[in-house]
């Protein structure tokens, strides 16, 4: 498919979508509870699928891939289905004395439709929580996954298209449409995981719309070491944060604050780490992931 085609078929989408949306299905909490549901069932059910392609795209182990991926999903799934008519009652405030002898509340309304960009680091993860807030918020949404993590991508449209349909929720197809061209269409809410660089590209599109946007874009991670540290049990811990997923983890350590009477023996207990976690060729470890170059 050409890129002129599918864009014809992003805007038929998002007319589906719309029309879906208006019919007022998704204002319902126990729909939306049942789409988290179904959600969570095909994830379970393509398990295997997610974490051999997880393996293939990045070397991710089957528990790394599980604990950090398809497991933090599930997580976040149960969560929401169990905490959602709490979050969804109408939040009480305070009345302004023009309207004194009424009551006031705050209700949360869904957007409407939104769009869901992800990144490469985490493919599956940093696609499906987003989608796990626009379901319980009772919107409609468009997936944008990293073209980057190609077998992840495959695994993503399957567990999709097992559960919904395209006009409540939608996977662009792979290669078919840049984001940039994605942006040029109208949404409700976008949220985006990524580079400060191409955030700002969002940003700069979604602004065009008055489009609200979620930029998850990272930060800066320090770790603190004091002197009263146990000295190997927060090397283990640094080596793991920042090991994990090859370093590509927006709040992986990044530098560290060491008190002086301290920094060799941290330095030597983080080596002793890196060898016990790894082996002294990590290349040939099960358990170390790669890095997407191509």
């Amino acid at each position: 498919m050409d890129e002129k085609q599918e864009n014809f078929d992003i805007e038929d989408i998002i007319k589906k979508q719309r029309d879906f949306f208006k019919t007022g299905k998704t204002k319902d909490l126990d729909f939306r509870i049942m789409q988290l549901q179904k959600l969570k069932n095909s994830i379970n059910s393509n398990e295997t699928l997610l974490l051999d392609a997880l393996k293939k795209d990045l070397n991710k182990s089957t528990f790394e891939a599980y604990t950090s991926e398809v497991g933090f999903a599930l997580n976040d799934i149960d969560f929401m289905i169990k905490n959602l008519k709490s979050f969804a009652k109408p939040v009480k405030v305070k009345t302004p004395p023009a309207y004194l002898g009424g009551k006031s509340f705050i209700i949360s309304e869904p957007y409407g439709e939104a769009l869901i960009i992800g990144p490469w680091n985490y493919p599956f993860q940093l696609i499906i929580s987003p989608l796990v807030g626009s379901i319980a918020g009772g919107n409609c949404s468009i997936l944008k996954p990293s073209r980057s993590a190609p077998e992840t991508y495959k695994a993503i449209e399957k567990v999709i298209s097992d559960a919904f349909d395209e006009d409540y929720i939608y996977v662009v197809k792979n290669g078919s449409i840049k984001s940039s061209e994605l942006l040029t269409h109208r949404y409700d809410f976008i949220f985006f995981t990524g580079g400060p660089t191409v955030g700002k590209l969002v940003m700069e599109a979604a602004s065009k719309f008055l489009t609200p946007v979620t930029l998850e874009l990272g930060g800066k991670s320090p770790c603190i070491v004091d002197k009263d540290t146990k000295i190997e049990y927060a090397a283990k811990r640094i080596v793991w944060g920042k090991y994990l997923n090859s370093g590509q983890t927006c709040v992986a350590p990044d530098y560290l604050m060491v008190h002086k009477d301290v920094k060799e023996e941290l330095l030597n207990k983080m080596k002793e780490a890196i060898k016990e976690f790894y082996g002294s060729n990590p290349k040939e470890s099960n358990c170390y992931g790669r890095i997407i170059s191509k």
